[in-house]
Formats: structure tokens, C-alpha cells, sequence
């Protein structure tokens, strides 16, 4: 694992909701006058009311890869959110994405990951 992974703390995110349960951000909380999203804004305003540090995600992925999650970590020199190791024999590659350390076979059958044997095993799915 990186040394930037290690040294950050896991993802907190900023949640957009209609509920007005007091801890959430609303558009008019990161919106400028125009109307426009401003990340800026919302941190600010999360800043003054929880405090810590924040960092906005999106739920269409258009910015820091992907929407930040339960376990997700943020790695602050790629700008990127991370998801959690999905097993520990895979590794994080160039792209910030979990790899096995052998890929799972593309002959159009359907496999899992077996951590023990580290190898993909088939699933039989029965006839019918």
C-alpha cells in the first residue's frame, strides 16, 4: 500500500439530502449566485459544522474517480477516491483500481475468487 494511502484517513463525504436532519448539505449550501456548484462552498460549510476536513464526491463519478463510500480512502496526491482492498492478496494498480494477482479467466464463464487458493474458481450453475 502507498504512503499516501496509509497516511490518510478514510473518505468522509459530503452528503447531498432533502431531509433536513441538520448534518446534511443542501445545493443552496454549495451554490454560488448563479447558481453554480462550487466545491469551495460546501466544504466551508461542512467545515462550520461538523469541522475536519472534507472532501466533496459525485454520484455520477465525474470527479476523484469515483463516489467515495463506506471504507473508501482518499489518496490526496492522485485526488482520487480509493475503494477498499477487496481481499488481501490484490494489489492497487497505476489506475487506482484492485487487481488480482491472476486475472480472472475471459471465456464467458462465470468465477470467483478464492483468497485461500488464490486462484478464480468457476461457478457451476446448474441446467434447467
Amino acid at each position: 500500500m502507498s504512503k499516501s494511502m496509509e497516511t490518510n484517513t478514510a473518505a468522509i463525504y459530503l452528503r447531498k439530502s432533502t431531509e433536513d436532519d441538520g448534518k446534511s448539505v443542501d445545493n443552496d449550501d454549495t451554490t454560488d449566485e448563479n447558481g453554480n456548484e462550487v466545491e469551495a462552498l460546501g466544504i466551508a460549510f461542512a467545515e462550520n459544522l461538523l469541522g475536519g476536513t472534507w472532501v466533496q464526491t459525485s454520484y455520477n463519478n465525474n470527479i476523484r474517480k469515483q463516489y467515495a463510500g463506506t471504507g473508501f480512502t482518499y489518496n490526496a496526491s492522485a485526488d482520487v477516491f480509493i475503494s477498499p482492498q477487496p481481499f488481501p492478496s490484490w494489489s492497487l494498480d497505476s489506475d487506482h483500481d484492485w487487481q488480482p494477482p491472476t486475472p480472472m479467466p475471459d471465456d464467458g464463464e462465470q468465477y470467483l475468487w478464492d483468497e485461500d487458493t488464490t486462484t478464480w474458481v468457476e461457478i457451476e450453475i446448474p441446467d434447467e
